[in-house]
């Protein structure tokens, strides 16, 4: 169960702690007897998106089988002169293939340790995709002499028929034993599957473990693998920041106690308190989203939608503009495309160019196009480095923006002390704006959207 739990979150699915100790506790519970209430037990204390259902369908039978029955033990039914005929006959054949002749006429197939060797010799150390399974499957037999089985269980007939044993019992023995070689050859094939997520899942541990350490790194600082491994992470991510904003609106419903409606609404019993009052908060912010999309803030942006594209059922709502040497709005590219598609289209939408980002153009084009967009419930969100090239920072426009917004936040990559340097306009902002956050990695970027979302 435990590697079963590590090859779900491997695949992508979503199993915390409490939902794993959940299973644990409904399966001493239920039991382990009857496979089909087994399995709807796992399914229901492990999965809670119906989106995962295929990928638990896919790897529950890796770990614990199909409904294929066991090997049999074909000499079972044999009694001792047929028995001694089989040891005579596999004595004359020697060798060949003894290993697994013993699996099939004994019914005892391969051990762990046996599989596990196996695997090894197939080099199935390295194995990361599901649908090789077939492919170190064929191999593993292979490596046991499969293609020569036939011929071997031919001669094994044949001598058997000569010593004189009983047609009926010879054609039952046959019978069994092509049984036994179906059984084993899936047996083989779960095996190569169940070996390949649990590739899968150390991966994934490792991958986490790095991906930790990434998070604290500067966007800037990552090459493309490293990018690749935190963008892996960014639907956990955004899932724990989801789950922590669902949490604040459940509050938020229940509402705190309002002391001066309370006191106003009981002046009829004397001032007495019966009927409480409360002040309930609107969580979900309704936000409008400046977004730099400039060469140097582009792994900054990538990842900020990336997070905001997950993150849009806790947004009341929302306009999105990106942003160069002019305004172009996004919103209905973020609405419509997958996250891949919007974020891919919101990055390039924008040709780049040198010293070209001019914030304050973009501005006026905004106050002059869509000031009607902000109101007292938004909050605007700039994400940039405030450089304008020295160019005009319309701090009168973005003024005006500041005193009808609700709130004013800025997220930039860069140091306070770097602020004010060289063509950035940041110092002149800053007195605008509610709060700034500094987002030079993922976990300042995770932070400063957790933060928006509680306030």
């Amino acid at each position: 169960m435990a590697r079963f739990v590590a090859g779900l979150r491997a695949s992508g699915v979503r199993v915390s702690i409490a939902e794993s100790e959940d299973a644990w506790r409904a399966v001493e519970h239920i039991g382990v007897t009857d496979r089909r209430l087994f399995y709807l037990t796992l399914r229901s204390t492990l999965v809670k998106e119906a989106e995962d259902f295929p990928i638990f369908d896919e790897l529950f039978p890796l770990y614990f089988g199909t409904d294929v029955p066991p090997l049999l033990n074909p000499q079972a039914e044999l009694n001792e002169e047929e028995q001694e005929m089989l040891r005579n006959a596999l004595q004359q054949l020697a060798d060949e293939l003894s290993e697994l002749l013993s699996w099939l006429l004994s019914g005892q197939g391969p051990t762990e340790e046996e599989l596990q060797d196996l695997a090894e010799q197939a080099g199935m150390q390295n194995a990361d995709a599901p649908y090789q399974a077939q492919w170190y499957a064929r191999r593993m037999q292979r490596l046991l002499g499969w293609e020569q089985l036939e011929k071997v269980l031919e001669m094994l007939w044949e001598m058997l028929a000569q010593m004189g044993m009983d047609p009926e019992t010879l054609a039952r023995l046959q019978q069994q034993v092509a049984q036994n070689q179906e059984a084993l050859g899936e047996q083989l094939e779960q095996f190569a599957g169940q070996q390949i997520q649990d590739n899968r899942a150390e991966q994934w541990r490792h991958r986490r473990e790095t991906a930790h350490d990434l998070m604290q790194r500067s966007f800037s600082s990552l090459n493309e693998h490293e990018l690749d491994v935190l963008r892996d992470q960014v639907r956990r991510l955004a899932a724990r920041l989801r789950s922590r904003a669902a949490l604040r609106q459940k509050r938020g419903k229940r509402g705190k106690l309002d002391t001066k409606a309370t006191i106003r609404a009981n002046l009829k019993y004397g001032g007495v308190p019966l009927e409480l009052r409360l002040r309930r908060k609107r969580r979900k912010p309704k936000l409008v989203m400046f977004l730099d999309v400039s060469t140097s803030m582009r792994p900054v942006a990538e990842f900020f939608l990336r997070l905001l594209y997950q993150l849009q059922d806790q947004v009341q709502k929302s306009r999105s503009f990106a942003y160069i040497d002019h305004l172009e709005d996004v919103t209905a590219d973020l609405k419509t495309q997958t996250m891949e598609g919007a974020v891919q289209t919101v990055l390039t939408k924008l040709p780049p160019g040198y010293y070209s980002t001019d914030f304050g153009n973009s501005l006026r084009q905004f106050t002059s196009e869509h000031l009607s967009t902000v109101d007292q419930r938004t909050t605007v969100i700039v994400l940039g480095d405030a450089r304008n090239n020295y160019r005009d920072p319309a701090l009168d426009a973005f003024a005006e923006i500041s005193k009808r917004a609700r709130r004013v936040i800025w997220m930039t990559p860069e140091y306070s002390a770097q602020w004010g340097t060289g063509d950035s306009d940041m110092l002149e902002y800053v007195p605008l704006c509610t709060e700034v956050f500094q987002v030079r990695n993922l976990n300042q970027l995770a932070n400063a959207i957790d933060n928006m979302l509680a306030s």
